[in-house]
């Protein structure tokens, strides 16, 4: 992993692969970091050079005091690319990641190739929940969160079976910074591209559906689809499908990219 100091944002990311592939840039999801997709990175890596990043108020990136906007989120990213001279770029984001990747389409689609949006919604209702998760988190951090965040990212099928890889996920959100991750709820709080989406610039996009997803049901995946005029695929997965079902969820990018 490298940092990169960008004004005043100091950006965490991970570049690998060919640097003749073409790049494919992948966006976490709230209370995550970039390592969610290290299963994923592995099945696609020699087909695409690799850009995945801890979005600010994550991982090993900066952590200014928040709210946060997606405007925010969306300019950090940007100015990561230009610092790599990359012009353009598939964009694979799940939840908080798709909606950045809705915000990639609504602000900068001449530096998109495709994009695919997993496990997310064009809006995440309502804001009086999004404002008690805020209350919560600054009351006792992330961690107090995990019980009710951890059946819905993982199913109970799969933390049964592969007890190291739930934990691993569990540690990431006890790890969460409260004031990084209270920030990116204000702004998926704030966040509804429903009127935006139908008049964006045309662009091949896939969205996929967690079947046994808790977090952003199907309903939500096949409104955003129709929205959006985009594909639609199902993932038999809880929320967090890119470390549920990684080989079903790297098939689909190496079919659709």
């Amino acid at each position: 992993m490298s940092r990169l100091q960008i004004g005043e944002a100091e950006i965490n990311f991970a570049l690998s692969g060919p640097e003749d592939a073409p790049v494919l840039v992948l966006a976490h999801p709230l209370g995550a970091d970039l390592s969610v997709w290290s299963e994923v990175s592995a099945r696609l890596a020699e087909s695409f050079q690799i850009l995945a990043f801890d979005c600010r108020g994550h991982g090993g990136s900066f952590k200014p005091a928040g709210p946060y906007t997606l405007d925010d989120l969306g300019g950090d990213l940007l100015a990561l690319l230009d610092s790599l001279a990359i012009a353009r770029a598939h964009f694979c984001g799940l939840s908080m990641g798709g909606l950045l990747g809705q915000w990639f389409l609504t602000h900068a689609p001449q530096r998109l190739e495709k994009l695919v949006l997993a496990n997310t919604a064009a809006h995440l209702p309502d804001a009086a929940a999004w404002n008690g998760r805020i209350a919560a988190v600054a009351e006792g951090g992330v961690k107090a969160l995990r019980p009710a965040i951890l059946p819905r990212w993982l199913s109970e099928a799969f933390r049964s079976a592969h007890t190291e890889v739930a934990a691993k996920i569990s540690d990431l959100l006890d790890a969460c910074d409260a004031g990084g991750y209270a920030g990116c709820c204000a702004a998926l709080r704030d966040a509804d591209f429903r009127q935006t989406l139908p008049t964006a610039a045309k662009k091949d996009i896939l969205v996929i559906v967690g079947e046994a997803d808790g977090s952003t049901p199907p309903p939500m995946g096949e409104e955003l689809a129709s929205l959006a005029g985009a594909q639609l695929a199902r993932l038999k997965a809880a929320h967090l499908s890119c470390v549920e079902d990684a080989d079903g969820f790297a098939a689909l990018l190496r079919n659709f990219l």
